[in-house]
């Protein structure tokens, strides 16, 4: 089992208090909350009843296969974009002040078939603690299928994976509700990290997930129009919602410009301080975008979000600002692609490289 990884944030303590301070100020000065408003609130009801509408006209609706297959892929376009704006804030409890309301938004991941609880798990602790560090961040373990860093074993097949991504991808979600919840749930660890005890509360929710997801994008839709159908509106669903998901994290922290540290072997530790470490293993895409940073939860901005999530995305705009200007005062490496096509380019060449080199 792998050792315990820390970060030496003694180093640049400067940037580091600069950087919190000028952030807090901004909330202070501007009397704002760091949780979201009235723009978040929105965003979750226009998702929520596209949601529905779309459930309801393609179960129980009549209506022309064609145009069954644009709103099933309009579906998994509303599941990703749900994930991003309202459990991705939720589970990270900055959509609002109350606890109670994170735990709502939060749990909006369950009706989507996943756990929420092992998500915060994989997610919260173990990617923002451990971005791209081998063996710690899982979102980065896509092994053997996708080499993502030079510290995993080369295959002959890798040298395509630039190709076959894409198709991967649209497993994602699938693999993610129907395989990889269950391996942790049953193994009890996330690489080689051990799951927090479960209560009972806990397995209760993780069954009931995986039977009301079952039960809502299955069973109903295949007693209502047919296994054969539901199955074609399944795969286009799940697979819309795999391929935009895993892009836009693979378009934040797989591509050309940011780092994949080793700790010392004998210290276990990254020779760095962590908010440099954060700035150093995330890239930002297309913040000029205001439709980007609408539909992607602002994790357009990762670099925003890697270094305040328990701020809203909504905030992320302004605060870019602040975190560029410190950055360039302490002389910090700041990632970011301009524009969506430039990023997922940089992404794919990435993968090209590391797929072709020891």
């Amino acid at each position: 089992m792998a050792k315990n990884i820390s970060f030496i944030n003694s180093i640049n303590p400067d940037f580091t208090k600069e950087l919190k301070g000028k952030v807090d100020a901004y909330f202070k000065d501007n009397n704002k909350k760091q949780t979201g408003d009235w723009r978040i609130y929105h965003k979750t009801l226009v998702l929520v009843l596209s949601l529905i509408v779309l459930y309801a006209l393609l179960v129980f609706g009549s209506l022309p296969v064609w145009v069954n297959i644009i709103m099933c892929a309009l579906l998994g376009l509303t599941f990703s974009l749900i994930g991003f704006n309202v459990m991705h804030d939720g589970g990270h409890g900055s959509y609002s002040e109350k606890k109670w309301l994170n735990n709502v938004m939060g749990h909006s991941l369950n009706i989507m078939g996943a756990s929420t609880f092992l998500w915060k798990f994989k997610h919260n602790i173990m990617h923002h603690t451990y971005t791209n560090i081998e063996g710690h961040d899982e979102d980065i373990d896509i092994k053997p299928f996708i080499r993502t860093t030079r510290e995993q074993k080369l295959y002959y097949m890798h040298r395509f994976q630039h190709i076959y991504s894409i198709f991967l991808y649209s497993l994602t979600y699938i693999f993610w509700v129907g395989y990889n919840d269950f391996k942790k749930y049953f193994a009890g660890n996330i690489l080689d990290k051990k799951i927090p005890n479960m209560k009972f509360r806990n397995h209760l929710g993780f069954w009931l997930t995986k039977v009301f997801y079952a039960t809502f994008f299955i069973v109903i839709p295949i007693m209502v129009v047919g296994w054969q159908h539901a199955l074609i509106g399944f795969l286009i669903v799940a697979g819309v919602t795999g391929v935009i998901i895993s892009i836009v994290f693979q378009l934040a922290h797989l591509v050309e410009g940011v780092d994949f540290p080793v700790p010392n072997e004998d210290t276990h530790k990254v020779e760095q301080n962590w908010f440099i470490h954060q700035l150093q293993t995330t890239a930002n895409f297309s913040t000029r975008s205001k439709i980007v940073s609408w539909m992607t939860g602002g994790l357009n901005f990762q670099v925003e979000h890697h270094l305040f999530p328990k701020i809203s995305h909504i905030h992320y705009p302004a605060i870019n600002k602040i975190v560029q200007q410190v950055c360039a005062k302490y002389n910090v490496p700041y990632n970011e692609h301009r524009t969506l096509g430039k990023a997922f380019g940089s992404h794919l060449h990435y993968l090209k490289v590391v797929g072709q080199s020891a």
